[in-house]
């Protein structure tokens, strides 16, 4: 029997990828299995856009190896760093079976056969014309995402994704719209539509469509309840999506912004293209249009020639915008990068503090907002139940906000419930159903 096992790191894109995969290794007569000592296929998706996120794929395939040495067992690499390293990876892995990179996902099936007929295969080629993948085959649930465009233009100094996933290239909207009435067919409520920039979408299309105006159409689909989207870059988010966003009532309330510093000469270093002021006025003309929004976002401590005062700048700059959340990462300097070419002069413990400093200000700014919620009610769209308790159900509000609620009624995967908050957690919500 032919069984696989797929391992994803890093974004909702690879997420997404891995679905893609999965579908594929149905298709060519595989089964899924849950447990890694039982498939005769490892995948392994990979994530490049961290040091410490290609560490760790190097640390799995080391464990791999010795792990089924001398067995049949195959092993291929998908992902970022499979596009990065490739022939490196193969020559120093015997068992790695084969390598695709970003693109080369849509030329799975055949690399598998050519596998399985004793060939060690390396695809990395990139073609920047088009990006379609059409429907794939999906096991039902409750929220999907959805791959709207590839690539990146803006070439933040930082940032390895142009050079893994290419050029900004976006998805015809009629494709799109046809995958997500499919999702919808098989019970899917909410969709998450994926870009490195959403506001980009539509640039590089015949017809004349942007990033609002397909929001707009993804909106007019029957039974699709809930849309967010991920990521929008600041220098491009503007009025009108605000205002495409208050328009249409399946879209939520939640926007992830990454400000990435709140020191301007640290974004001019980054090549963000905006500043400070520039950013903070977006985020209040967002709240002041979409009452009860969440702003979520990514910060960068440590990069190069990052002095105090620009941290205590991106302190403040948390403290003044509080956000529900954030995600924040130590700089992992990127072969290839313009910042790779500047002298990371920031010792490691140095860096570490900073990130402490910078996540226990949002711990407890986080907290706080999650207090706010008690006594409030907010709709929940469930997901299933905790995975700590069978009895304690768990979704998100619109906010994106983890909800674990209690409920002497019956109550279904994807109905959208209210619930009553009776207690903020510091890192969700907890309450009870009450219609």
């Amino acid at each position: 029997m032919k069984t696989f096992y797929i391992k994803t790191y890093g974004c909702q894109m690879n997420k997404y990828d891995s679905e893609f995969i999965s579908s594929i290794f149905i298709e060519n007569g595989y089964i899924e299995t849950e447990k890694i000592e039982n498939a005769t296929f490892i995948v392994i998706n990979t994530c490049s856009v961290r040091e410490r996120a290609e560490s760790k794929v190097y640390s799995e395939i080391a464990r791999l190896n010795n792990l089924i040495k001398n067995s049949n067992v195959k092993i291929g690499i998908c992902g970022c760093v499979a596009q990065h390293l490739g022939e490196n990876i193969i020559n120093k892995y015997n068992n790695v079976s084969f390598i695709i990179g970003t693109e080369g996902l849509f030329r799975l099936s055949d690399v598998l056969n050519r596998v399985e007929h004793g060939e060690k295969v390396i695809d990395v080629f990139f073609s920047e014309n088009n990006f379609a993948t059409g429907k794939f085959k999906r096991k039902p649930g409750v929220s999907a995402f959805v791959s709207i465009m590839k690539g990146c233009n803006n070439f933040c100094s930082y940032c390895i994704v142009p050079f893994v996933r290419g050029r900004e290239i976006s998805r015809k909207p009629n494709e799109i719209i046809d995958e997500i009435k499919y999702l919808r067919d098989l019970g899917y409520k909410e969709i998450t539509l994926l870009g490195q920039n959403v506001n980009s979408y539509g640039k590089n299309l015949d017809e004349s469509i942007n990033f609002p105006k397909f929001l707009s159409m993804v909106n007019n689909i029957d039974g699709i309840e809930r849309i967010r989207f991920v990521t929008s870059h600041p220098k491009d988010f503007n009025e009108e999506l605000i205002s495409t966003m208050k328009d249409c009532e399946k879209v939520c309330e939640h926007v992830h912004l990454p400000l990435q510093s709140g020191s301007d000469r640290i974004l001019k270093m980054m090549s963000r293209k905006y500043t400070y002021k520039e950013y903070i006025e977006k985020i209040y003309k967002l709240k002041k249009s979409i009452n009860n929004v969440a702003v979520t976002s990514d910060f960068i401590v440590g990069f190069p020639g990052e002095t105090l005062d620009d941290f205590n700048n991106t302190l403040n700059a948390v403290k003044e915008i509080g956000y529900h959340t954030i995600y924040a990462f130590m700089y992992s300097p990127r072969p290839g990068t313009k910042a790779a070419e500047i002298d990371d002069n920031i010792d490691k413990d140095e860096k570490k503090r900073r990130l402490s400093e910078l996540i226990n200000l949002q711990s407890n700014i986080t907290y706080k907002i999650n207090k706010s919620y008690e006594g409030k009610t907010t709709d929940v769209l469930i997901e299933g139940f905790s995975k700590k308790n069978a009895n304690i159900l768990m979704g998100r509000n619109r906010q994106n906000q983890i909800v674990n609620f209690v409920s002497s009624k019956l109550l279904e995967q994807g109905t959208i419930a209210q619930v009553r908050i009776r207690e903020g957690k510091k890192n969700s919500l907890f309450g009870e159903f009450i219609n």
